[in-house]
């Protein structure tokens, strides 16, 4: 049995879909039915539970000798670090209490650092939680910058005519698709070739600077040229305030993106082919971000 947390969200639900093609017994957990009924209608079991429930989890564990765990997001909470204490806590308590013995978590380039990295200091909290777990094999994925992030895009350029955020232009990031990260995700947890406790990054198909970005954007909607404007934070933080996040963890974001452009926060792993995947932008861009204009466009 495997056991599959935020199944409904974008790692998720592929690592679901993946297990379940491969005829492999799914439980996914999720806190609404309605998002997780297509999976179920694959033949995954349903297990409704809030993952900071300690109890609840501790229930869709039980019988399991491996499971995909993550931290799902929550941008309107007034307290994300504590969110993400409690959902931590609730994970690693239920793990070791069902006994669970392979586990893969999604965690964050920039895990390795204890402080400075907003919103990827709960990942660095969660993978210290869960290496704590005697005789259970673990493996953090640290992925890269989610292409996703880059959506909201859309927004931006319908009212200012560019792309526009805190990093840096000249900033290169590992992008990474996260349908790649649930692939690969997937296939560690079918291959089970991990002993211990193991860290690996996926860093996405190369590394981009957000000038590149808006030039491939701009290609894709069909306005070549297109430019990159870096915000400070003060002009950030209202705007980001406004698509309704909270402002506590705008903050968390803010932190974080100070955090990669001054290069505290960084993926530690030469690039290989082990962790390269296979999306690129350009790829997203043409089947996630232009449709995404398009009916923004349409609305």
């Amino acid at each position: 049995m495997y056991v599959v947390l935020g199944a409904s969200g974008n790692t998720g639900h592929v690592v679901a879909k993946n297990l379940l093609a491969r005829g492999q017994k799914v439980r996914v957990v999720g806190r609404n039915a309605a998002r997780l009924q297509p999976l179920a209608a694959e033949g995954a079991e349903i297990f409704i539970g809030d993952v900071t429930d300690t109890r609840a989890m501790t229930k869709a564990f039980m019988g399991a000798e491996t499971a995909y765990v993550m931290i799902p997001p929550n941008p309107s909470s007034n307290d994300f670090r504590s969110f993400q204490e409690r959902a931590g806590d609730a994970i690693a308590t239920a793990i070791r209490h069902a006994g669970v013995k392979n586990v893969v978590s999604l965690s964050s380039i920039g895990a390795d650092k204890a402080s400075g990295t907003g919103p990827v200091l709960g990942l660095h909290d969660l993978e210290q939680k869960l290496d704590q777990i005697d005789n259970t094999n673990i493996l953090h994925l640290r992925a890269g910058y989610f292409m996703e992030n880059t959506l909201p895009q859309v927004g931006a350029i319908r009212m200012t005519g560019s792309v526009a955020g805190p990093l840096r232009p000249d900033l290169k990031v590992p992008m990474i698709a996260t349908r790649d990260i649930g692939a690969a995700a997937a296939d560690a947890l079918l291959r089970l070739d991990f002993r211990g406790k193991q860290t690996r990054e996926l860093l996405g198909e190369r590394d981009l600077d957000y000038t590149e970005v808006a030039s491939i954007i701009g290609d894709g909607i069909g306005k070549p040229g297109l430019g990159y404007i870096q915000v400070p934070d003060e002009q950030m933080k209202p705007a980001l305030v406004q698509m309704g996040m909270s402002e506590n963890f705008v903050g968390l974001l803010l932190e974080m993106a100070g955090s990669l452009n001054t290069g505290h926060m960084r993926a530690l792993e030469p690039r290989s082919a082990r962790n390269t995947t296979p999306t690129p932008y350009e790829t997203f861009v043409a089947e996630e971000f232009v449709p995404a204009y398009k009916q923004q466009a349409a609305a």
